[in-house]
């Protein structure tokens, strides 16, 4: 084969699968944005009964509607519904007794017959176990019995055989989203409930990490009178490392900071170390963060003022420690 003619095949095939890819997705877009129009008061019910669940919601689903009911059951229960999902081959095998009366269930299913989710649906009937179900026929059995049917119809799959689960799998979980999405609207759910559920992840991080848990107090906070020399404050920032130190006067009450960048200025202008004292050399007015703020603020805060460390200070403005940038980068709060 010439090489033009290896160059030809090769743009032809890409073409082609450009197309196929933006077919797919416009089928599954198009699918999704009917979803919006069908939304109806089914959907608030869902809602609202869910929401009023005193157990856990109990997510249902075979084989492609299996993976995506773990999704939306990992998606609930990170935002603040309490949830797991059941495999019903598993369930119909001993694992009912994962379920208990005062739970609720979301059943997936496109064809709406699923034996597997069939055959429980008499059990739960019985446990007072509501059924939420989102569905791919609104007059199939799963639809029928159930407290609410949402309804995931989509007029074709991206399959160009209609055989692969496609644009129903999307849909589902989109609807899946939807509810999760909604429910915590009406908890109230904020960043800090979602931290409680990440406490590993670096929002987890941001969102309950607070200054008192990273700053230096005690014999590690750089601390200096303002009357001794300067060549002694700056023995007191070589010790502890922070590229600063804390003046006070003294009664203890903080007057200021001396920083490295104190000291470059200092030397630029001709001065003598050996001529002043700590006190003549600090900024009198530092930037001060309370211990119970949270180390993402922080980092705001030194941001905005372009600045690497903060004195930490009680509500009476109490120095009780220090922070550094470099702390909060080691913790992952950057």
């Amino acid at each position: 084969m010439r090489r033009g003619s290896t160059s030809k095949l090769t743009k032809s095939k890409n073409g082609s699968s450009l197309d196929v890819g933006r077919r797919v997705l416009d089928i599954e877009a198009r699918a999704v944005q009917a979803l919006v129009q069908r939304l109806d008061g089914e959907f608030s019910d869902a809602v609202d009964l869910l929401y009023r669940c005193k157990g856990k919601v109990v997510v249902l689903g075979m084989g492609k509607s299996g993976l995506i009911g773990q999704k939306i059951a990992a998606t609930l229960a990170s935002t603040g519904t309490p949830s797991f999902f059941l495999h019903p081959a598993e369930g119909l095998h001993g694992d009912l007794g994962m379920l208990a009366r005062r739970d609720v269930s979301i059943a997936i299913s496109n064809s709406g017959e699923t034996q597997e989710i069939l055959q429980l649906l008499p059990f739960m009937d019985r446990m007072g176990i509501p059924v939420v179900s989102i569905v791919g026929r609104m007059s199939s059995t799963l639809a029928k019995n159930s407290a609410v049917a949402l309804d995931v119809s989509v007029a074709e799959e991206a399959c160009p055989m209609g055989l692969a689960p496609t644009a129903s799998t999307t849909v589902s979980l989109a609807m899946g989203d939807a509810l999760a999405v909604a429910l915590l609207e009406k908890r109230g759910f904020k960043e800090q409930d979602f931290a409680q559920f990440h406490p590993g992840g670096s929002l987890g991080r941001r969102l309950l990490v607070k200054v008192r848990d990273l700053m230096h107090k005690g014999q590690e906070m750089p601390q200096v009178a303002e009357t001794v020399s300067a060549t002694a404050a700056i023995l007191e920032m070589s010790a502890k490392k922070l590229g600063m130190t804390t003046v006070v006067d003294r009664a203890g009450v903080l007057l200021g900071i001396i920083t490295d960048g104190d000291l470059r200025r200092f030397v630029q202008e001709g001065g003598d170390f050996s001529k002043v004292t700590a006190g003549s050399l600090a900024s009198r007015r530092p930037k001060l963060i309370g211990p119970d703020e949270l180390a993402a603020k922080a980092v705001e805060m030194m941001e905005r003022y372009t600045i690497t460390t903060l004195v930490v200070a009680d509500n009476t403005k109490r120095m009780i420690g220090v922070v550094h940038l470099h702390d909060l980068l080691k913790h992952g709060i950057v």
